[in-house]
């Protein structure tokens, strides 16, 4: 189990990919629970557009550890200590094998989960029990879909990564917690040319996976209603999942 939070009062968070979309959500919905923040992005115009009072503004890029590296000495200089640091860079793009865009897939997967180990990198050490590290990964990790060629598979190596490092920090008890939503309305969804089912606002969003860590469980999932019928479509055989993935999708 991970630590169980639910007071959020004071307590330090640094968030990974702040300026738009769950990021953006989750850094107002902090600030209005008490939180202590950094927030980091590419774009300190975007950041201070968040207009939290208080805020840590770290402006970097997740993809390069350098730049990581200096927004991490600055915040420890400032706090001393982070109690959590959540990761919610993402980049998206619909992408099947008829237009597969090498360049283009590995600039998404470099967002979606080098970034993430790079920050891994960057704060294990520093992080204690009682706190820990989050990612936000997504549903489409679960199992293979259409036109998240791309998209998928960064996600599902996420996925993958943050269960090795929670059976590594638990005994310790430092928390990793993994956030899988579904489809959220964000300007890389947009991008979808098919209708997302139980579609979720950033703010929705947000408050569902902070709420998710009262419970100390390693897995925030939403909304339940669709994630749950992923869930057990993950658990056919091949030869019953790719039929019926094709027939309710359309492919």
């Amino acid at each position: 189990m991970n630590p169980a939070i639910s007071n959020w009062r004071g307590r330090r968070v640094w968030l990974v990919g702040a300026s738009s979309g769950i990021g953006a959500a989750m850094a107002r919905e902090l600030a209005r629970r008490g939180a202590r923040l950094a927030v980091s992005a590419r774009s300190a115009d975007k950041l201070r557009s968040l207009q939290i009072n208080a805020a840590l503004l770290l402006p970097c890029d997740a993809t390069d550890t350098s730049s990581l590296a200096d927004a991490h000495r600055t915040l420890m200089a400032a706090w001393g200590g982070i109690d959590l640091v959540v990761y919610l860079a993402g980049d998206y793009v619909p992408m099947r094998a008829s237009d597969f865009d090498l360049t283009r897939a590995e600039q998404v997967i470099a967002v979606n989960f080098n970034g993430a180990m790079r920050l891994a990198a960057c704060v294990l050490p520093t992080l204690s029990a009682g706190g820990g590290i989050a990612f936000v990964a997504s549903v489409a990790g679960y199992r293979g879909l259409p036109k998240a060629l791309c998209y998928g598979p960064g996600k599902a190596a996420l996925i993958h990564f943050a269960e090795c490092l929670h059976l590594d920090l638990a005994p310790q008890g430092i928390g990793v917690w993994l956030i899988n939503p579904g489809f959220v309305q964000t300007r890389l969804t947009a991008r979808n040319d098919f209708t997302m089912p139980a579609l979720l606002t950033p703010e929705q969003a947000a408050t569902a996976a902070l709420d998710g860590f009262r419970t100390g469980r390693f897995e925030i999932h939403f909304p339940k209603r669709f994630t749950r019928v992923l869930k057990l479509l993950s658990l056919l055989p091949y030869r019953w999942y790719f039929p019926l993935i094709r027939r309710l999708t359309g492919t």
